[in-house]
């Protein structure tokens, strides 16, 4: 039984992700600042729930007293708003969740990782590109991609893989803030708000988290081992 860990767990991309290997036979543990979240995550599939903020180094390190053998790096932040509205408190907290949580993670998990080992970093669609009004989010996904690809070459002799899942927009909280954040900017309601939001994928619909799951389930399998340092966009076409 392979050992998983899903920072984020708690709710949207990564419950969708601890759950989508829980049910597979895999033993997850799932990591979130909210203990409440995570137990609704669990819903009875014995999941090991760890409450950690992946930005305190110390709690993050404690995590990994034993090796996992998969390490979905999935906690993040972000919200929509000009420039010149971004504060440094926001820019500097948006980057320490994104990338810094993202680095603390793989580093604690490579420390102790086996042979066959896959670290998966959940990126965005915004880490192949830039988008107005989200500056300090795009900055933060390009850098944690930046840290795949480096991280990929340096493990590759060691049978670890190191990939990052780039999703659209996704069915969860976060695309519901973004709805709101439009429908405020633009005077518009909910709808057309929602409309403009997957204007960009050519499906014309919100990804479900299950599909960025699937996604995950396939770099973690046997089959992609010889996939590393990917950018895997599941977004519909807008990449």
């Amino acid at each position: 039984m392979r050992r998983v860990l899903v920072t984020g767990g708690g709710s949207g991309i990564g419950r969708a992700i601890a759950r989508a290997f829980a049910d597979q036979g895999d033993h997850v543990t799932i990591a979130g600042r909210r203990a409440e979240t995570l137990q609704e995550t669990d819903a009875g599939r014995g999941m090991t729930c760890a409450t950690v903020d992946v930005t305190d180094e110390a709690a993050v390190d404690a995590l990994f007293a034993d090796p996992f053998d998969v390490v979905i790096a999935n906690a993040g932040t972000g919200r929509a708003s000009p420039l010149t509205e971004v504060s440094l408190d926001e820019w500097n907290n948006t980057l320490a969740i994104n990338l810094t949580g993202t680095f603390l993670t793989f580093r604690a998990a490579l420390r102790g990782m086996p042979d066959g080992g896959r670290l998966i970093a959940i990126a965005s669609t915004q880490a192949l590109k830039g988008g107005g009004r989200i500056a300090a989010y795009a900055a933060s996904k390009h850098g944690v991609l930046g840290l795949v690809r480096s991280v990929a070459h340096e493990i590759a002799r060691k049978g670890i893989t190191c990939n990052a899942i780039c999703p659209g927009f996704v069915d969860t909280p976060m695309a519901e803030a973004a709805v709101k954040s439009v429908m405020t900017g633009r005077g518009i309601d909910a709808d057309a708000a929602r409309d403009m939001i997957v204007s960009n994928n050519p499906i014309g619909r919100l990804i479900s988290p299950e599909e960025v799951a699937s996604a995950a389930l396939y770099l973690a399998s046997p089959g992609a081992a010889m996939v590393n340092g990917h950018a895997l966009s599941v977004s519909g076409g807008e990449i």
